[in-house]
């Protein structure tokens, strides 16, 4: 029976080609949904159609429902506070302005690592159809969010030189930063292939990173910090944003976990019990390292919030990432300090946060968001 593969031709290294620009195969047997995999498919990546992954069409959708833009968002209240004398009753005290600053400065280039690892290793590797279209939607979201920042940096008039350059000048926003490239840099190699267990796990590995640990844990502290200024009716135009980009990411993380999770069902060889340690390691030194941005961004309490808090709050979330991936707990139960974060998420998705204007979120009122 001939192969219905559109790119059986091999590289110097005896690898199947799956980028999907190898020679066309002329007469070709038609895609049987079975064929299509997560890593290493043979089957042609240009064809959508049938799915075999229904999770990952369905989380495109939602990504387009969901769709915003910063400049929808009115900053004139923010502008006022942040003008405002510091520590007077209109204004920001100072220990909220460093940490907005700090938070601005890591998401500023957070989002574009993220975007990079998508675009020059995640798609690049990831051989479904379905799941490609979704990350051309995340990379758009990833896109808009890089926006975001851009437009409260000019809003407030803050110095850009300082925001955009902030995670090589702050300590504990250059560790993450720095620990999350590492999962990046080989998968970047142009001679990089999966198809052997190291480079599969390689890949696999990539994905917790980004997916699981940048996403879904090393934004939450960011995101609870913004939002708690919110609740208190201060910067509430970068609050709604964050709220949006907290929904934007809500399907990210569950996106990456869905592909994690079945490249593990599809490649069970892969999960060993010496790599699951290794993976239980990787999110217990992504716990640390969020723990001391922490402790950095809010040297003392503020806005009910203190690096106490978070570092249960993270470990409640490392716990939750954990178990999402089929791990045991790595600390003991413990509960969420912040669950005042449950009951913004879970709003009705007819109107934002502040009930400032209506927005279209089709699908987000169903999502989980923990």
């Amino acid at each position: 029976m001939q192969e219905s593969t559109l790119f059986d031709a091999e590289d110097g290294n005896g690898q199947v080609d799956n980028s999907g620009l190898g020679e066309i195969d002329v007469g070709a047997a038609r895609i049987d949904a079975s064929e299509k995999s997560m890593i290493n498919a043979r089957s042609d990546v240009n064809q959508l159609l049938p799915l075999k992954y229904g999770w990952a069409w369905e989380k495109y959708l939602s990504g387009c429902n969901n769709h915003w833009m910063p400049t929808e968002v009115s900053m004139q209240g923010d502008i006022a506070t942040w003008r405002a004398p510091v520590n007077s009753p209109e204004g920001l005290t100072e220990d909220e302005v460093r940490m907005l600053k700090r938070n601005l400065g890591f998401f500023a280039t957070a989002e574009s690592l993220v975007a990079n690892n998508i675009v020059l290793a995640v798609y690049r590797h990831l051989t479904n159809p379905e799941c490609r279209q979704y990350l051309l939607r995340q990379a758009f979201e990833e896109a808009i969010h890089t926006h975001t920042f851009q437009y409260i940096c000019t809003s407030l008039g803050l110095d850009e030189g300082e925001l955009f350059n902030m995670y090589r000048e702050v300590p504990s926003i250059t560790d993450k930063d720095a620990w999350a490239l590492k999962h990046t840099q080989n998968l970047e190699d142009p001679d990089f292939r999966t198809g052997s267990p190291e480079r599969d796990q390689a890949f696999l590995r990539d994905m917790v990173a980004f997916y699981v640990i940048f996403e879904g844990m090393w934004f939450y502290t960011g995101f609870a910090q913004i939002l708690a200024l919110g609740r208190r009716n201060k910067m509430v135009g970068i609050a709604e944003q964050y709220q949006y980009i907290l929904r934007d990411e809500s399907i990210h993380m569950n996106f990456g976990i869905d592909c994690i999770n079945q490249i593990k069902i599809e490649n069970p060889h892969l999960w060993t019990e010496d790599f699951q340690e290794e993976i239980r390691g990787m999110l217990r030194e992504a716990c640390e390292l969020e723990v001391a941005y922490g402790k950095e961004t809010m040297p003392r309490g503020i806005l009910g919030l203190n690096a106490e808090l978070c570092e249960q709050y993270m470990h409640f979330i490392t716990n939750r990432r954990a178990e999402q991936i089929g791990l045991a707990r790595l600390f003991p139960e413990v509960d969420n300090p912040f669950p005042w974060m449950s009951e913004v998420i879970d709003l009705p998705k007819e109107k934002n946060f502040f009930e400032t204007r209506v927005t279209e979120y089709q699908t987000g009122g169903a999502l989980s968001w923990d």
